[in-house]
């Protein structure tokens, strides 16, 4: 058998010796020219000579290809699809009969690719470790209630009469004074606000088919579906100055009250479905307690039903307009929170009348899948055949890029048609295969304080990941999910010691038993190896397969450089009785 490597070779010196055959037999065939023209016959000239291709940057140009596909792959979160690119652009050149390092160009180009290669990996992991939490926006009521410190411009006669024509047209569920604050507010969201209106409008327009049902079937105004307008501009990641969230900017006591659950891994505030059943029996509660006054209700819902109950007490009447015309009765963000939120329903049941031009976004389309176990976000995109992206924008309540370690058969969307092919994949999976995550097995003598030290993480991070108080007990042998930064144990830094007794970073199940690391300062009781670098092993890979890190691999073997030649030798320590050999 030809090996691998010396295939390409082989095959060139066939083409060329067929090519060479086939020429011989053609021209044994072929007329006898005509002789050269005499001299004074004007002469055709011969065409020029085709340019010869250069096999150097035609290796260069197909490597490029494969790394640019890779990083396309990379950008919508294909872990694996884009690893294969990257290894192909990394093939095309170790393949080739010329080798990586043959030409100057080639050598370049390798040594860019394998950095470039090298630094995509350590992001990828550092970004999809199951512990990065996404990022969150600001919501739009805090820009809105800043927008409140400075009374509105007077509305023009135009809007005036517009406004009316419309409330005398429209059948609206919640009573709608006709009023100079509400005025001044539409005219606000026709004129400086516009654009942010335009947005909240078009992208409401993929939640409000389910607000409107959760609200009719619970009997509630069908107005109220556009208070999420000013709240959040039906954005399920914006987060405000108070630490409210979601589509509803619910706070946290008021969420956990009205039944929706917040932990390390999930935060359904910022799921809209959920949220707005939530919102739903909230705004029912407040309605009551305001003995059906939808604007004494909203009042409580920005400041709170205590502060709204207190004011109409002192001030002896229940008129929520009455109680705006008194500066003192109620605070100048609730006052103007009310007429915001009517001028936002004059406006998004008429959009036209008003000069918006919307480009809706389409409603929610999706299926669900039940998980088992924790799985990387990346790999259910991959599997599913869409983006990162969009799995988190079906998932919001997930606040990191994990499905929840503890939550058995947890419920995944999926865009719709994708949920066969996910359900395939995940049945063809062991534990080990599903997520990026890391874990200690306690010893004897250890407390959460303890092990938060010796394995650099917060202590509230290492009980909150594990749903346990700061003060909670453990015992031998118990597993914990280790929130660890994973640039800490890629990056190499040699003024950090590695952490001690954590699992390699791949997915492994609770049951497995994490095996105990040693400093390159310190290799104790550990047998001293040399391993072969073949092509494809990384850093990351021969770290793992030892069960070491890559700052020890750096250190053991004085290597600067983050990538790693074939044919090169590492020294490794590794434990006598856990190390495996390749």
């Amino acid at each position: 058998m030809v090996p691998r490597c010396a295939r390409p070779a082989l095959a060139l010196a066939l083409l060329t010796t067929t090519i060479a055959g086939c020429s011989a037999r053609s021209q044994a065939h072929l007329p006898v020219t005509a002789p050269p023209p005499k001299t004074g016959q004007q002469s055709i000239p011969a065409p020029p000579p085709a340019p010869a291709r250069d096999p150097i940057a035609t290796l260069v140009a197909t490597s490029q290809r494969h790394f640019d596909s890779g990083q396309q792959e990379l950008s919508i979160g294909h872990l694996e699809r884009a690893r294969i690119e990257f290894d192909q652009a990394i093939d095309v050149l170790v393949q080739s009969p010329y080798g990586a390092r043959f030409d100057a160009r080639l050598r370049e180009h390798f040594d860019r690719l394998v950095d470039r290669i090298s630094a995509y990996e350590v992001t990828a992991l550092a970004e999809g470790d199951g512990f990065t939490e996404k990022r969150y926006e600001p919501a739009s009521i805090d820009a809105l209630l800043e927008e409140s410190t400075f009374a509105p411009a007077a509305s023009s006669p135009e809007t005036k009469k517009t406004v009316a024509f419309d409330l005398k047209s429209t059948s609206h569920d919640i009573a709608i004074p006709l009023n100079a604050r509400v005025l001044a507010y539409i005219e606000l969201f026709q004129g400086r606000l516009r654009d942010w209106f335009t947005t909240g409008l078009e992208r409401g327009a993929r939640y409000l088919p389910m607000i409107q049902d959760v609200f009719r079937a619970g009997g509630l105004p069908l107005d109220l579906a556009y208070v999420p307008l000013i709240e959040s501009a039906f954005n399920p990641n914006a987060v405000s100055r108070a630490k409210a969230k979601g589509v509803w900017q619910f706070m946290a006591g008021t969420a956990l009250e009205h039944g929706l659950k917040r932990d390390w891994y999930v935060d359904e505030r910022s799921d809209p479905e959920k949220a707005t059943r939530a919102a739903a029996n909230y705004l029912r509660a407040l309605v009551l307690a305001f003995s059906g006054d939808w604007h004494l209700a909203l009042a409580s819902y920005n400041g709170g039903p205590g502060l709204v109950q207190r004011a109409v007490k002192r001030a002896g009447m229940a008129d929520f307009w009455a109680l705006a015309d008194r500066q003192k009765a109620l605070p100048r963000e609730t006052r103007e929170y009310v007429p915001m939120i009517l001028a936002a329903i004059v406006i998004a049941r008429n959009p036209a009348q008003y000069g918006f031009d919307l480009s809706p976004q389409a409603p929610l389309d999706y299926e669900k899948v039940k998980v088992p176990r924790p799985v990387d976000l990346r790999r259910i995109a991959e599997w599913a055949g869409t983006t990162v992206s969009e799995i988190q924008g079906l998932n919001p309540e997930l606040r990191r890029w994990t499905t929840p370690v503890r939550h058995t058969d947890y419920e995944i969307k999926v865009p719709r048609g994708t949920a066969a092919a996910l359900e395939a994949r995940l049945s063809e999976l062991t534990p080990i295969d599903t997520a990026s995550l890391k874990w200690y097995t306690v010893k004897r003598g250890d407390t959460l304080a303890t092990i938060a030290r010796k394995l650099l993480v917060n202590r509230t991070d290492l009980a909150d990941a594990n749903y346990l108080s700061t003060k909670a007990l453990v015992r031998p042998g118990q597993n914990l999910v280790i929130p660890v930064d994973p640039a800490l144990l890629l990056a190499g830094r040699p003024d950090r010691p590695a952490p001690v007794a954590v699992a390699e970073t791949r997915s492994v199940a609770p049951e497995e038993k994490a095996v105990s690391r040693a400093t390159p300062a310190d290799p104790v009781n550990k047998v001293k190896l040399t391993h072969q670098v073949k092509r494809g092993d990384t850093l990351f890979s021969v770290a793992r397969l030892y069960r070491t890190t890559v700052a020890s691999l750096k250190a053991w073997n004085r290597l600067t450089r983050d990538y790693l030649m074939p044919g090169s030798r590492l020294t490794v320590f590794a434990s006598r009785n856990n190390h495996q050999r390749p």
